[in-house]
C-alpha cells in the first residue's frame, strides 16, 4: 500500500467513495461486520456527544471546546485498532480514540471544565493527558516511541497534531528523531483544512503534509481522513510496520472540520457556505451508514431508537461532571511534578494565605 501511495506521486488513498461505494477492492481492509458495526456505533456516540457538549457549552456550563464534529473517522478507526499496551498521544480533537482507549466522558467534561482529576484517567491505559501547546506532544511521542524500543516492548505509539501543528518546531523535531532511531510511532495529522483561520496553503508551500516524510527518510501516506475503511487500513499496515521494527510512519488524514475551531471561534468569518456544503458531502458518518445500509447491517430505524439512549448517557456523566464537587486549591501546583519543588509549594502556602485572608474580610464586610 506505501508504495502504490508514495507521497510524491500525489495520490491520496481511498478505499470508499462518497456515496459509501467500495472503490478500492484491493485494498479492502480485513475487518468482521460486527467490528465494523462498533466502530459506526462509537462514531455515532463521539459525534452526538461532541454536538451536546457544543450546547452545553452554550448554556454556559462547560469552559472553551474544540468540536470533533466531521472528523470521527480518523480517532474512530485508531480507537479500533489501538490496543491496551499501545499508547496514544492526543492533541485535543480525538475523543472517539480516547473513549476507546478508556478514558470516560465524565472525565473529558471535567478536563474542560477546569478540573484537573479531568486528566486523572482511571480506567485507561497508555494515555498521556490532552496537549494544548501545538505539537509538543510529538516530542512526548517519540520519547515514548524511544522507551518502547530500548525496551523491547511490543508497544505503537499513535500521536495526533493538525495541519497547523506541522509548522511548529516541535513536529519537525519528533519526526526527524524518529525516523533516526527507526521508533514505532505513528504520527498522525489530522489536515482538517484550517488551523484555527488560517488555510493549509498558507501553513506550507508543501505539495501535501504527507511529503514531509521523505525529508525525515521514513515511510507516509496520504489518506481520506473520512474514510473510516482507507483510515483502518492505513493504520493497520502502519502498526504492523512499527511492530517489525521498520516504523515509524507519517500519516496525513485529510479531512475537515465541520464545526468551529472552539467554541470561541465563528469560522464563517474565513470559510463559505459553498465550501462547508461540498465537505459535507464527505461527512464521514453518512459514508459509513450508506455502506453498512447497503450491506444490510444497519438501518435509519436502528439509529434512531438508538440515539435516545446515547442522549441519555451523555447527560448522565455531564451532571455528575457538574456535581463532581470543590476543585481543591492543591491541584493546581501538584501536578507539575513527581516530586513538587520548594517553589510550587511556597505559591501554595502564599495562596492559602491568601484565601484564609479573603474569607476573614468578606466575614468582617458583613458584620459591618
Amino acid at each position: 500500500m506505501f508504495k502504490d501511495y508514495n507521497p510524491s506521486d500525489k495520490k491520496t488513498f481511498q478505499v470508499m467513495n462518497e456515496e459509501g461505494k467500495i472503490v478500492n477492492k484491493q485494498h479492502m481492509p480485513e475487518i468482521t461486520p460486527e467490528r465494523l458495526l462498533k466502530a459506526y456505533k462509537d462514531m455515532l456516540f463521539a459525534r452526538t456527544a461532541d454536538l451536546m457538549t457544543v450546547s452545553y457549552q452554550r448554556q454556559g456550563r462547560i469552559y472553551t471546546y474544540p468540536p470533533n464534529y466531521g472528523q470521527e473517522a480518523i480517532a474512530g478507526a485508531a480507537g479500533a485498532i489501538m490496543r491496551d499496551q499501545d499508547w496514544m498521544v492526543p492533541a485535543f480533537r480525538e475523543m472517539g480514540a480516547m473513549l476507546a482507549k478508556g478514558v470516560t466522558l465524565k472525565e473529558l467534561f471535567l478536563y474542560f471544565m477546569g478540573n484537573e482529576e479531568g486528566s486523572n484517567f482511571k480506567n485507561a491505559k497508555n494515555v498521556l493527558p490532552i496537549s494544548v501547546p501545538i505539537a509538543s506532544q510529538y516530542v512526548h511521542a517519540t520519547g515514548i516511541g524511544y522507551s518502547i524500543k530500548y525496551k523491547k516492548e511490543n508497544s505503537v505509539v499513535y500521536a495526533f497534531v493538525g495541519d497547523g501543528g506541522t509548522s511548529e518546531g516541535d513536529f519537525h523535531e519528533a519526526v526527524n528523531f524518529a525516523g533516526v532511531w527507526r521508533v514505532p510511532v505513528i504520527f498522525i495529522i489530522q489536515n482538517n483544512q484550517y488551523g484555527i483561520s488560517t488555510p493549509v496553503k498558507v501553513q506550507t508551500a508543501s505539495e501535501s503534509l504527507a511529503i514531509k516524510s521523505i525529508a525525515y527518510g521514513v515511510k507516509g501516506i496520504r489518506v481520506d481522513g473520512n474514510d473510516f475503511l482507507a483510515m483502518y487500513k492505513a493504520l493497520r499496515e502502519s502498526a504492523d510496520i512499527c511492530s517489525k521494527g521498520e516504523g515509524p510512519v507519517l500519516i496525513e488524514a485529510v479531512t475537515y472540520r465541520k464545526g468551529a475551531h472552539t467554541t470561541s471561534d465563528d469560522p464563517t468569518k474565513y470559510r463559505t457556505k459553498e465550501e462547508e456544503e461540498s465537505w459535507d458531502i464527505k461527512d464521514p458518518l453518512k459514508r459509513l451508514k450508506s455502506y453498512l445500509i447497503k450491506e444490510k447491517l444497519w438501518s435509519e430505524k436502528m439509529e434512531e431508537e438508538l440515539l435516545p439512549q446515547y442522549k441519555q448517557e451523555i447527560d448522565r456523566q455531564f451532571v455528575e461532571a457538574e456535581n463532581f464537587g470543590e476543585y481543591k486549591a492543591e491541584d493546581v501546583f501538584m501536578h507539575h511534578y513527581a516530586e513538587t519543588p520548594d517553589d510550587l509549594k511556597e505559591q501554595l502556602s502564599q495562596y492559602n494565605r491568601f484565601l484564609q485572608w479573603r474569607e476573614t474580610r468578606i466575614k468582617n464586610e458583613a458584620k459591618k
